[in-house]
């Protein structure tokens, strides 16, 4: 049977999993059907035979019910821009939490990565996985106050899944690197939700201002205390937007 309630699906970023949302579900479960979901290869789940953007796209696609309200949080937003392309009758709104349609930067994009950076990145995680999926962990908490604190909770709640495998974590950096799509963002219909921490260094916040300003159908939150992941520093604010843009 349908649920009674809307389905609102959240889909994590590189390395990370489902249970990072944990928090902010729990503030939604009132209003929502939350159903929180592992890109493949992560969280435990098994990995996929296409491990790219389009796969991954089509691999989440499948496991949503049509008028879904889809949330991407960083890497995950570019697979849910992907799906809300690709699968529209699967997507009634859409939520891009600290994403963005290109995460290196580029002669004409200054709003991301250096790519030299992403390479490093993915020289470390041959070398060290786990250290450096930490690493990453500290990236998305810089610049925060209480930085320290919620890097060592964030550590706890990474670790309360399997990490993910090899080749879902290398396939998360080829898509970060090769991804862009400023060019299909106008092609958006359905109304979204952008959500960005002022403070985060990872995908700067002019990366969320580009897209509320291209998307066609667009409402944009900058959250003035947060850095990259806004639902777990900021959960209650994250979930009152969330109310908010589901029954504009």
């Amino acid at each position: 049977m349908p649920s009674p309630r809307p389905v609102l699906a959240l889909v994590h970023g590189w390395g990370m999993h489902a249970r990072m949302f944990e928090p902010l579900a729990a503030l939604l479960a009132a209003d929502f059907d939350v159903r929180t979901l592992n890109l493949p290869g992560h969280g435990g789940r098994a990995g996929a035979a296409d491990n790219t953007l389009q796969g991954w796209a089509d691999d989440l696609a499948q496991q949503l019910p049509p008028n879904t309200t889809l949330l991407g949080w960083s890497l995950g937003g570019q697979v849910a821009m992907r799906v809300a392309l690709d699968h529209p009758d699967k997507i009634a709104r859409l939520i891009l939490l600290a994403s963005t349609p290109r995460f290196v930067t580029a002669g004409d994009w200054a709003h991301g990565m250096a790519a030299g950076d992403l390479q490093d990145f993915g020289a470390a995680l041959v070398a060290d996985p786990q250290a450096t999926l930490l690493r990453f962990l500290g990236l998305q908490t810089r610049g925060m106050p209480n930085q320290k604190i919620l890097l060592q909770e964030w550590r706890q709640t990474l670790r309360a899944a399997p990490a993910p495998s090899a080749v879902a974590l290398t396939a998360g950096l080829a898509i970060l690197r090769q991804t862009d799509s400023r060019d299909e963002v106008p092609r958006i219909g359905q109304p979204t939700l952008v959500l960005h921490g002022a403070l985060d260094t990872l995908i700067p916040p002019a990366a969320g201002a580009w897209l509320a300003r291209t998307l066609p159908d667009a409402r944009h939150v900058e959250l003035a205390r947060a850095a990259h992941a806004p639902h777990l520093s900021h959960s209650a604010e994250v979930a009152a937007a969330i109310g908010r843009f589901a029954h504009d």
